[in-house]
């Protein structure tokens, strides 16, 4: 089924699949707590320190500090014989040893996740499939940055998803869907941190409709239309000054729409893909409007039992996140492995990311430029025994843009990051 945001195939959550799905699948997890035949219940909690060497990111001023943490946390399974619920939450607790940077002491952490699927029929047959997912998470800068799809605005924030998708297999070969949803990202800017400064969250709003054919299990055509309307979370539209532009005027409404067609399904027993491409259209507070190709891929390969590996490629509008009265294009590309060593007890796990942005003003040519990031993560995650794991990663980001009006290196800076801990799991 495709997702309600296909049309941005979201890599906030694509490295982190990359990452560790495999891992998922070979490692020896718990039973966790039965309740009845058909719930479980695997609560936990990890305790960790990690040295961060750029405390909330995003400036070249920013100090490092060592970090400690403490997260409970549960997940909780139901599946009945044709419809099953998924629910996951979790807190976490952060207390900075030095406090050198500012608004940068204890934070707290937390969030929820649900899903419900539901279907009448299996693979192929003919029948109907819903799904609806909804989550919500208080970020703060000191969560992992580099499991983000590259995203270098790592600060304090609140996201509110909610998505719903309804499936027709009409028969073996003919299938359609419609697809919907809301987001909704909210940035904390009084944290008087001058180190960061402002940045600009907004109300998101998608459908999507897909139609297919697969003439084997081996082809899928494939063909999607897509709306996404923006409201952003700037005051500062309804009065802008030209700059070089003349005088212009942009609202907090923008919208877009996007059209693709491609392939996707099995290219063997082991490997399933994706590959859609089309055009989108942006129109940006009623000030401005770009088209252009863009494309979603995705590939997932199964090498062995314990192999797995998998690549996400996106492309897509919004608003900027960074600069007042500015657009974006984004084009993200994400990369992860996981192997599974000793009988399964110790996993390991590799991503990278590298993530494109070209930044447009409404206001001024000056503010126009482009941003690249790069992130990278290597972990490793021990099973000790039933109840007891051991976890260790590494992880660095580097984010640089193009000369700003004579203010090259606006954006450059570095960052990484060591973490080790133990996570205890019923």
């Amino acid at each position: 089924m495709m997702s309600s945001r296909v049309y941005r195939a979201s890599l906030a959550l694509a490295t982190v699949a990359c990452a560790f799905a495999a891992t998922a699948e070979v490692m020896d997890r718990p039973t966790g707590i039965k309740i009845g035949q058909r719930m479980t219940l695997r609560p936990y909690v990890s305790l960790s320190a990690a040295y961060d060497s750029n405390v909330g990111g995003r400036s070249a001023r920013a100090n490092g500090d060592v970090m400690w943490s403490v997260s409970p946390g549960f997940a909780l399974n139901y599946n009945h014989e044709n419809w099953s619920l998924n629910l996951n939450g979790y807190y976490a607790y952060h207390a900075y040893a030095e406090h050198r940077n500012r608004n940068r002491h204890n934070q707290h952490t937390y969030g929820e996740t649900l899903r419900w699927n539901w279907s009448d029929s299996q693979g192929a047959e003919k029948g109907w499939s819903l799904m609806l997912s909804e989550s919500y998470h208080r970020v703060t800068m000191a969560d992992d940055f580099s499991l983000s799809d590259g995203r270098a605005y790592n600060a304090d924030r609140g996201q509110f998803d909610i998505n719903g998708a309804v499936q027709r297999r009409f028969n073996e070969n003919w299938h359609a869907g419609v697809n919907g949803g809301y987001y909704n990202l909210d940035y904390d800017n009084d944290t008087g941190n001058r180190d960061i400064g402002a940045l600009y969250g907004w109300q998101r709003w998608t459908a999507s409709a897909d139609i297919g054919f697969a003439p084997s299990r081996w082809t899928d055509f494939i063909g999607m239309v897509g709306y996404h309307g923006y409201n952003q979370d700037n005051a500062g539209y309804a009065s802008l000054n030209g700059g070089g532009l003349g005088t212009r005027r942009a609202n907090r409404h923008s919208e877009g729409y996007t059209a693709q067609v491609g392939l996707g399904s099995y290219a063997t027993e082991r490997i399933s893909y994706r590959l859609l491409a089309g055009w989108s259209r942006f129109d940006y507070g009623n000030a401005t409007t770009d088209d252009g190709f863009v494309y979603t891929i995705s590939g997932n390969w199964k090498i062995t039992d314990t192999l797995h590996t998998m690549l996400m490629a996106t492309s897509y509008y919004q608003p900027s996140e960074r600069e007042m009265a500015s657009k974006t294009r984004v084009d993200a590309v994400s990369w992860g492995i996981a192997k599974s060593l000793v009988r399964g007890k110790l996993n390991t796990t590799l991503d990278l990311t590298y993530r494109h942005e070209t930044i447009d003003s409404v206001s001024s040519y000056g503010v126009d430029y482009d941003l690249d990031v790069v992130t990278a993560r290597l972990g490793f995650n021990y099973i000790f025994n039933r109840f007891f794991s051991f976890f260790a990663y590494g992880e660095y980001l580097r984010s640089w843009d193009s000369d700003k009006r004579g203010n090259s290196g606006y954006c450059d800076y570095d960052r990484w990051r060591i973490t080790g801990g133990v996570r205890f799991t019923y």
